[in-house]
Order: structure tokens, then sequence, then C-alpha cells
């Protein structure tokens, strides 16, 4: 098989029989031609120079303390060392485990600072910086990250209008349409992206979409990730050939695979295989043929040429014998690499590009990013857009509010004015269910919505389109109506069905004293989710400091007067005590009450006396409680940019 792998087929087309077969000559022996790849100075060469990476983790389990404090070093990446050409794709192999993921991250730059990280990344022979991985390499993830209510083509434009500065609406609709036509999706511009709930475009479309926005900004490397996982066969095989073609457009293309076709041996122009962190092979597919017979691995015929050898070098960890053995095998392979002059010829590109006299200029992306205000614009536009698309998710947001309030409102029917049947309980009642649910809500609406938009701002962010906190101002920008329109109908309801003060001005007093716990409950959400990824932990948590904020504030509970200090301190951080204030004075001033037909005069006739029992001073600090009950708004906003642009920074060490 010295040279050529050869597969045989049979297929029907007129009756005759097809047979093909596989032919690969080695790039030492290749002829000189005018239209060979290599013959041809490339615009633009990527080189990776023994790049190593490893991690230090602890032995055991936090609560075993010796263990817990035992670090051992685990290397990820072993001195990983290649060069491709622009025309060129590189296709990456290995089980899984073998270090594909972090050798792609490592060469866009987003591994961060974890680990240790020893090698070089050289562009066009010019080493690159820190703060230029990112506007150099366009990198397209292995799950596609994309909002299911937008159509292809406003996915598309929405990216461009976060990319691309001066350009006109009409030069981004073009760049859009070229980007589409180029990947094959106009006859899907029109359609939803779609998502678990509802049907939208294919598996494989979504991922073209995701390699389309990256696209948009003229990228020279392009990075993929397994794109052609869960894919079936023939789409995976599509989707490949469609990345090969990106690459014959002057572009470096490297795609990390599992288990490809064996038709797709003939479309690599470099392939990799990698095993525990070491690059194993790494050249022309025909190469790769006489490599593995050289050594005594030979591709039986009919077999995929993929599968074989990425078993040859794979390590068997089911029992210690077969991992002894296998791991001897593969590293004997590894071995004979970087002793054969594929391994030579690969470093002397390397070095020829690093010593020329005059490097071409690092090809970084199109860097005429808007402000960030037209960011902000963007985002909104597009956060809109995409969630009014969810007519349920509208629904339940304007009338969860509303549900409750027919609970309260079934329980209560109606208010009365007379003490001995419970006048000034039940209207406590009302402010405390009022003021303890509405954090809730707010908390339930951003637990089922943020989380994806997180996500997508995780993957753009990265790209360089904007910042998360951007993205954390959108949303609330977006959050703002619902809330305003949500509240309102619950407190028009429940005000006027029950039966609470007769007056217009003291409505729109109890509405918008609601409205603060209702938004301050998504805020709070969102903060936290800017520093845990867990949904269900922030849920707790919001759950936990909203009781132990109506617990120490509200004074339903226990009186403010009767607390210990420590707690009366803290009762002024939070804001129900502010709310519940107002809320007792908007609905006991000057309210008169009766004693039905108990003989005598009521001890308590008057609601002004029940403010100054429990809420003492609160008449003349109203106006103060209504600053200071919306002061947490934008309290709570700032702290929510401070803790995404924190996250951010954190990641990124």
């Amino acid at each position: 098989m010295n040279g050529s792998y050869s597969l045989s087929g049979e297929e029907s087309q007129g009756g005759a029989r097809l047979k093909e077969s596989f032919k690969f000559v080695s790039e030492k022996s290749t002829p000189p031609s005018p239209t060979h790849s290599d013959q041809i100075q490339p615009s633009c060469s990527l080189s990776v120079s023994q790049v190593s990476y490893s991690v230090s983790e602890r032995v055991g389990p936090w609560w075993d303390l010796p263990s817990y404090r035992t670090r051992w070093t685990r290397k990820i990446l072993n001195d990983v060392s290649f060069h491709v050409d622009s025309g060129q794709i590189l296709g990456i192999l290995g089980n899984s485990g073998s270090g594909k993921t972090t050798l792609l991250d490592v060469i866009s730059g987003r591994i961060g600072k974890a680990g240790t990280l020893l090698g070089e990344v050289f562009v066009n022979g010019r080493k690159l910086k820190p703060d230029q991985f990112q506007d150099c390499f366009s990198y397209v993830l292995q799950s596609d990250n994309l909002l299911s209510y937008l159509t292809v083509e406003e996915t598309l434009t929405f990216t461009a209008q976060l990319a691309l500065r001066r350009h006109s609406a009409e030069a981004i609709r073009k760049k859009v349409g070229m980007v589409m036509a180029e990947l094959s999706l106009g006859h899907v511009a029109h359609s939803v992206i779609g998502g678990r709930i509802f049907p939208g475009i294919s598996g494989g479309e979504r991922r073209r979409v995701s390699i389309a926005g990256q696209l948009l900004q003229d990228p020279k490397v392009i990075l993929l990730d397994e794109p052609t996982t869960g894919l079936d066969s023939m789409t995976a095989n599509q989707i490949v050939v469609l990345l090969a073609n990106l690459a014959k457009r002057d572009r470096i293309v490297i795609v990390t695979i599992h288990q490809p076709r064996s038709e797709l041996f003939r479309v690599f122009n470099r392939i990799a295989i990698m095993s525990c962190g070491e690059l194993v092979f790494c050249g022309q597919p025909g190469e790769m043929v006489d490599f593995f017979s050289d050594q005594g691995y030979e591709c039986p015929d009919y077999c995929n040429p993929f599968d074989i050898y990425v078993d040859f070098t794979s390590v068997d960890t089911r029992c210690s014998e077969r991992e002894a053995a296998t791991f001897s095998r593969m590293h004997d392979i590894a071995s004979a690499y970087r002793t054969s002059g594929i391994y030579r010829r690969m470093l002397g590109r390397i070095e020829e590009a690093c010593q020329l006299t005059d490097k071409p200029s690092i090809p970084f992306k199109s860097k005429e990013s808007p402000s960030g205000l037209s960011k902000l614009g963007v985002l909104f536009r597009r956060t809109v857009r995409n969630l009014s698309r969810d007519r349920m998710g509208v629904l339940m947001r304007l009338s969860q509010n509303l549900i409750y309030g027919l609970f309260v409102a079934f329980f209560v029917m109606k208010l009365d004015n007379d003490i001995t049947k419970g006048a000034v309980q039940d209207r406590i009642g009302i402010i405390y269910q009022a003021m303890g649910a509405s954090p809730y809500t707010g908390m339930l609406n951003a637990v089922a919505l943020f989380p994806a938009l997180r996500a997508i701002s995780d993957q753009e962010s990265k790209d360089g389109l904007y910042h998360k906190w951007q993205m954390f101002l959108a949303y609330i920008l977006h959050i703002l109506p619902f809330s305003i329109i949500s509240v309102f109908i619950f407190t028009s309801f429940l005000y006027w069905t029950v039966g609470m003060y007769p007056e217009v001005s003291r409505f729109l007093c109890f509405t918008g004293v609601i409205m603060v716990p209702h938004i301050t409950g998504e805020l709070l959400t969102l903060v936290l989710m800017g520093v845990v990824q867990d949904p269900n932990m922030v849920n707790t948590g919001v759950a936990l400091l909203n009781v132990a904020g109506i617990m120490v504030g509200s004074g339903f509970l226990r009186s403010n007067q009767q607390m210990p200090t420590v707690f009366k301190m803290l009762s002024y951080l939070t804001f129900q005590k502010y709310g519940s204030e107002l809320l007792i004075v908007t609905e006991f001033h000057d309210l008169n009450f009766t004693c039905g037909t108990s003989p005598g005069p009521c001890i308590m006739d008057n609601g002004d006396d029940i403010i100054e029992q429990g809420y003492p001073g609160a008449l003349s600090r109203y106006t103060l409680d209504f600053i200071m009950l919306y002061a947490f708004l934008p309290a709570l906003v700032l702290l929510g940019v401070i803790s995404f642009k924190n996250w951010d920074h954190l990641t990124r060490r």
C-alpha cells in the first residue's frame, strides 16, 4: 500500500458498475506543478511550535483534607508542533480525551491561565501576542448557540451589525447575502433557527449558520471543534466538503473530527492524529498511509483508514495490561514520527516561515466594530425580536402576577373595616404576600430566559463582538416594559377587587412600590448569574435572600423595635424594609376602623395608630422611603455590570 489507498465500491448508474480508488503521492515525490498547493506561495501560514499545556489538580475530594491538599500535575498537551498554509484544511483526529479541543483552545488564545502553557503560535512567521489571538482567529464551537426565534438572515444580520461599523445597511445586507450563498443557506434565509420546543432548520444547516457568523469578519484562519458531532453521515460529509471549499478560497481551516467517512480521506490536505496529548502524526493523507505501512500497521482493504489509524494510536484503558501494551505502541509510533522525514520537513517549514526577512503582516479579522452604545442598541433589538416571538412566553410573563393575584383575591374575597373581622390582619396579609411573592416571579423570568442569552454572550464576547455586561444591560432594557405591564395588571386587579383604599393616587403608589420587588428579583438573579453558572444554585440563593429580607426588613414577623441591633442595621440593606413601610402607610393612613357590635370605644379605630405602633415615624419618611426603594434598581444594575466584568476577567486569567 505504498503511496496509495484503495477503496472499492459499487453503485448503480445506468446499469454499470463503477469502481473508484484513492491515489496519493507523498509531497516529496510530487512533480512541480502550478496547480499544486505547495508550489504556490501561500498568502498566510500558521505555525504551532512546541506547545505544551499542563494543569494542577487536587488528588482527593474536599472532605478528605490530606488528599485535597495534595496536588498532581496532569499534562494535557505535550510538545505539539505543526504547520499549515492558506488554501489547506487540516483535520485533527483522535479519541476522546486526546487533547484535540485543548489544542484549538491554545491556538485561539482561549485557554486562560489556569494551567501552565509553553510554546509559541506564529502567523506568517510573526509571533502572536496574547491580545492578538482574538482578532486573528475565528472559532466555531462544538455546540451551536443560536437564538431560536430568529431567522437565518436575521441571525447573520445582527451579527454583522455587531461586527461591522463603517458599513451601510445595504452593504451589510449584501455581505450577509454573500456569506449565505457561500455556505448554501439561501433556501433557508427566512426560516427560523428553531430549538427543542419547536422545529426549525436542520442540524447541518444550524452548523452552517454558526460557520457563516464567523465568516462575516473575513477571517484568514478558522478553527472548528468537531463540527460534525450529532450529524448524520451524509450531512457530516457535506459539512467537511464545504469547509474544504472554504479553505480553497485562500483560508486556513483546522477542524477536529470524530469518525469521518472514508470518502473524506482525499478531502483533507493535512491530517493530524493525537493521542494522550501528543501529536502522533501530521502530514498529507498519502504520507500517512506510507508512514503507518512502514511501521507495520497497514490498513486492510475495505476499511476506513481514519478508524484504523486512530485505533492504532489509541490507548485502551480497560485493564492495566491492555493500557501498557497500547501505550507502548502509541509511544513507538510517535517516536517513529519524530524521527521521520515528514516531521523534519514540517519543522523546516516552520523555521522557513519564521526566518523570512520580509514577513507578511498578520491578517486580522475586520476590526470595524461599532461603538458601545450602537452595540447595546443592536443587542436590545435582537433580544426583543427573539423573545417577542415566543407568544406563550410573552403571555405567561404578562399574566403570571395576575394568576397569583387571582389566588389572593379568591382567598381574601373582600376587605372589611371591622377590626373584629380581621380588617387589619387581612390588609397586612395582602401587603406581605405582594411584597414576598413579587421577587419570585421576577426570578422565574430570569432563570427561564437569561441562561440561553448568557451562553450566546459567552461565545460572542470571546469572539470580540461585545462585552458580556452589554448583553446584561440589553436584557434589562428589554424586561422593563414587561415588568411594568405585568405588575400594573396584577395591582389593577388585586387592589380594586379586594377593596383596598379607594383612591387613585394610592393605587398608583401601591403599583409603584410593587414594581420594585418584581424587578429586583429579576435583577438579583441576573447579578448572581454573572458569577454562578448553575441556574438551580441561583434560584436557591435568590429565594433564601428574599426570605431573609422579609424576616429582617418587613417588620411583619417581628417588630423592628424588638429586633436585636444587628438585625436592625441589616434591615436598612433590604428593599423589603422600605417597601413594607410604604405599603403600610399607603393603605392605613387616614383609614378608619369599626369594632362591630362590641360595647365601648375601639381600642384602635384609626390607621395612623397602627402605623405608629408598628413603624414609628414612617409617615414622615414616606418620600425618603420611595427614594431608598428605587435606589436598589440602579445599585443592582451597577453590581451586575461589575459581576459580569469581573467574571469575564476571571475566565480569561
